[in-house]
């Protein structure tokens, strides 16, 4: 049977109405784990790009949905275990621990996954952004029983691991108190208090905002802030913008 490939100029391709939403443990279990041992893989669906050769706008696919590679880690010193994530205009910071991947039967681990943030700029000065990366990376062991002892050996694998990036979306919660964090914390007071003197010989249409050319016949009446809060305690009790006509 001809294998189907998926993915076509880096970009993944599904037919109408299908989805790709693989759980932790089948992105570890049945595809980097296949990808490392080099075994067929389920579909040809994810595309082998180096994610720190461009920025994570840059990257092939939509930027509206999660995007899924095949990467390789670059060593940052030769001699260190520490990766190279950095980036054209940033770099990718890890945060938080990692994660273990357990299977559902068994709990079995079989892999671990990384969370880092993309940083505009350059450490330890960069500014921080809404791009998202998990990192999957395999993790095997195989047992050896001699006469002695036993034994858990590493196996040495390739330095593959599985990436998904995505735009993390902002609730309107975050931004409204981002922005009343710009206004020093409170709210904007976009106008001042309005009275209206109902005792003038022609009614005044309340649907209508007060100017300044009819202030003086409409019976409408602006007052500053200043002079409500002087007016504040007698207004309660005598209403003085009600007027009985003379």
């Amino acid at each position: 049977m001809e294998k189907i490939n998926f993915v076509k100029n880096g970009v993944l391709r599904l037919p109408p109405g299908f989805r790709f939403h693989p759980t932790d443990e089948e992105l570890v279990v049945q595809y980097l784990k296949r990808k490392v041992f080099a075994f067929p893989l389920p579909a040809s669906i994810i595309p082998e790009v180096d994610v720190c050769k461009s920025d994570p706008w840059d990257l092939p696919g939509d930027l509206e949905q999660e995007r899924y590679f095949f990467s390789t880690r670059e060593a940052k010193y030769p001699n260190g275990n520490r990766s190279n994530r950095a980036t054209g205009s940033g770099y990718w910071k890890a945060t938080g621990l990692d994660k273990q991947i357990v299977t559902s039967r068994g709990n079995q681990m079989v892999g671990m996954k990384k969370t880092l943030v993309f940083y505009r700029g350059k450490p330890p000065h960069g500014s921080r952004t809404d791009w998202v990366m998990h990192e999957y990376r395999l993790v095997t062991s195989e047992t050896t029983q001699n006469k002695n002892s036993t034994q858990n050996l590493v196996m040495p694998v390739e330095n593959w691991v599985l990436c998904r990036i995505f735009l993390k979306k902002r609730s309107a919660k975050i931004e409204d108190e981002e922005t009343g964090n710009a206004n020093g914390g409170r709210k904007s007071r976009t106008g001042r208090p309005v009275f209206y003197d109902f005792m003038t010989k022609e009614r005044a249409d309340l649907n209508l905002a007060p100017s300044s050319s009819s202030s003086g016949t409409s019976g409408i009446t602006e007052i500053s802030s200043n002079e409500s809060e002087d007016h504040e305690e007698s207004s309660c009790n005598s209403f003085p913008y009600f007027r009985r006509k003379q």
